[in-house]
């Protein structure tokens, strides 16, 4: 009797503590609080990565606007024209930006008269019948030498309403091609100056996990506490399946990157750079006297910040969230107490008896702060929290066709040496946090490497072709959400 009492009492106290840090934010699609009431400029994810059908190019993505239900009209989702979307590089080690991207968007209403966002069916950007439609300028910033306009009136991919509106999507496939359409063909536009391409607009949420983890670190696949025993035909839930984002990526030129402009090398010499995402807006925000908008004015002011996935999520405290987001990696040594002695290890030992290597967590400040020697850590790197990618590993497989474990799986070039659409990121770093990696040897063994939540990969097939993620969810095709489907997936 007095043990059961013991250990009741121990899951009591190992539940309060879980209550607050993870309730109150689900994977990078609602991180920090304040965030989480700004969804247009809520970041989701950032990948970078070479594709293997553009093996001269790096790929480099932000999704923005979290659990976007295909079904939101009439008013359906769009980039916010007050918000500037920012994807930074840095590069040699630098814990600062050497290299920037900044795109912001124009929204333009052909007729103000109708409630409609399309008078009638429509295939692509730039269609008549597009009564709502969105443009992209796009500027480069080089550290100490300025900005540089580099695309101008870039069209943005229009929402995938369904089959009435767009009746060359069919079935979530591609019917067309017609380039910078609801389907169609590349996809993407021209940009200036020899910088590659650009692609803007709604996409299918590529990430996967199973949000029953914040309930109480649920795993579906393990059968209860202090038994790590993986079920037979249990997965977990996809809880992004049915949900659309909104997707900037770029595909730009390797040695438009490497250090000295030559073609990168596999030792990282050149070619390894830091990568990640900001979004903010202007300091000060004026509600019209209805209430129906908004003016802004003044400096531009950081309010979000993503690299490497879960980092803010599961590492960084609740109360320093906020914090997190609106400071540069350049200031990330405030930090490192929350890396070498995060909290989730010690909750995975508490409820799982599972055995976790001891802080100060020095192998998890190599992955998330420098990089792993002779693989993505830079000479003279200074440790920041961002994706680091050494762009002279060749990519392994199609994209959408590597191993979903990445690195830990024996495929290099994989998260977290920059982060794929088909890396499970999710299990990856619960693996890590338990010690499951060759930095900490005497814990990367079973049951640490076989934690997870059981979602492994995306809801739907990736494109073969840039911008890659798949095309949108169409709303008329999406059910409600059920008990066993709370997404609704179609």
């Amino acid at each position: 009797m007095k043990r059961k009492v013991t250990l009741a009492a121990s899951l009591a106290a190992v539940a309060a503590l879980l209550v607050t840090p993870f309730t109150s934010n689900a994977s990078s699609h609602r991180e920090a609080p304040a965030i989480s009431n700004d969804p247009y400029a809520d970041l989701t994810d950032v990948y970078a990565f070479v594709a293997s059908d553009k093996p001269d190019y790096v790929t480099l993505i932000m999704n923005a606007i979290p659990y976007e239900n295909p079904m939101g009209g009439p008013n359906y989702y769009q980039f916010d024209p007050k918000v500037r979307y920012q994807l930074h590089i840095a590069q040699a080690g630098h814990n600062t930006a050497d290299i920037t991207y900044s795109v912001e968007f124009q929204t333009t209403v052909k007729n103000p008269n109708t409630f409609l966002y399309q008078t009638g069916p429509y295939a692509k950007f730039d269609d008549p019948n597009l009564n709502v439609q969105q443009t992209a300028t796009v500027t480069k910033s080089v550290k100490g030498v300025g900005d540089t306009v580099i695309g101008t009136n870039l069209p943005v991919q229009p929402v995938n309403i369904g089959p009435h509106s767009n009746p060359a999507q069919i079935g979530g496939q591609d019917t067309t091609n017609n380039a910078g359409g609801i389907s169609g063909g590349p996809e993407i536009s021209a940009m200036m100056n020899g910088e590659g391409w650009f692609f803007a607009g709604q996409r299918g949420d590529p990430f996967f996990l199973d949000l029953g983890v914040f309930d109480l670190l649920a795993l579906r696949p393990f059968d209860s506490l202090h038994k790590v025993v993986q079920l037979p035909n249990t997965d977990g839930v996809n809880s992004f399946a049915g949900y659309n984002v909104h997707t900037i990526a770029f595909q730009v030129p390797i040695t438009n990157l490497t250090t000295d402009g030559q073609a990168a090398k596999a030792d990282g010499s050149n070619s390894i750079i830091g990568v990640w995402a900001t979004t903010s807006r202007q300091q000060t925000r004026v509600l019209s006297a209805n209430g129906t908008g908004d003016n802004q004015s003044g400096d531009w002011v950081q309010i979000e910040r993503l690299g490497n996935p879960l980092v803010n999520e599961v590492v960084v405290p609740l109360g320093a969230k906020d914090h997190f987001n609106a400071t540069p990696p350049s200031g990330d040594a405030e930090f490192l107490p929350a890396v070498q002695n995060p909290e989730l290890p010690g909750l995975i030992n508490a409820l799982y008896g599972v055995p976790v290597p001891p802080a100060p967590r020095n192998d998890l400040v190599t992955i998330f702060l420098t990089g792993i020697p002779g693989l993505n850590q830079p000479a003279n790197v200074q440790a920041s929290e961002m994706l680091r990618l050494n762009m002279g590993i060749a990519p392994t497989a199609p994209v959408g066709k590597g191993n979903r474990m990445g690195v830990l799986g024996g495929d290099n070039a994989g998260f977290p040496n920059g982060r794929r659409p088909e890396d499970d990121v999710v299990d990856i770093a619960i693996q890590a946090m338990a010690g499951a990696t060759p930095l900490t040897p005497d814990f990367n063994k079973s049951p640490n490497n076989l934690l997870g939540d059981g979602v492994n990969q995306s809801a739907q097939p990736f494109n073969a072709a840039f911008p890659y993620l798949s095309q949108p969810y169409q709303g008329f095709a999406r059910a409600g959400g059920t008990a066993t489907s709370p997404t609704g997936a179609p």
